[in-house]
């Protein structure tokens, strides 16, 4: 399915992802050496198991990728211009390897660009849930939307 346009996303319009995604420990190690973050509490097991968590626990940077990614094909895909920004980042629970996630999306609100007739601006709410139906991840993500053409 291609992404919505402006005029199709309405204030109030949920989505729940249909694609649920299981991270893995390859995901965790190679993301946070990817981006350049040692942090033990992502890389090393002996240390981790010392911590509350008692365990490593999932880079959050990719755990918002992810959930924003895991949006994309039923809301922007082909027609986002541009992410303008992310606010409200929360991480309530932490992510472990081996949880897998599901991601629900609502349309926060909208208004038409000013300066570009051809766009409107979309405030998405986007929130990740664990296999348990625990709240992982949540933020809220505005984007510059393609309108359709008259």
């Amino acid at each position: 399915m291609a992404g919505l346009y402006f005029d199709e996303l309405m204030v109030g319009r949920v989505f729940d992802h249909e694609w649920t995604r299981t991270v893995t420990e390859m995901d965790n190690t190679l993301f946070s050496t990817l981006t350049m973050n040692v942090q033990p509490l992502h890389l090393d097991e002996h240390f981790s198991a010392t911590t509350e968590f008692g365990q490593r626990i999932v880079n959050s940077l990719f755990t918002l990728g992810l959930m924003i990614g895991m949006t994309v094909n039923d809301t922007t895909l082909r027609t986002t211009i541009a992410n303008l920004g992310m606010t409200d980042v929360r991480f309530p629970k932490p992510v472990f390897h081996g949880d897998t996630l599901r991601v629900r999306t609502e349309v926060i609100s909208r208004r038409e660009s000013k300066s570009r007739p051809d766009a409107g601006l979309v405030e998405f709410e986007h929130t990740a849930f664990n296999q348990r139906d625990e709240v992982v991840a949540v933020c809220r993500r505005t984007a510059l939307m393609r309108r359709k053409k008259a």
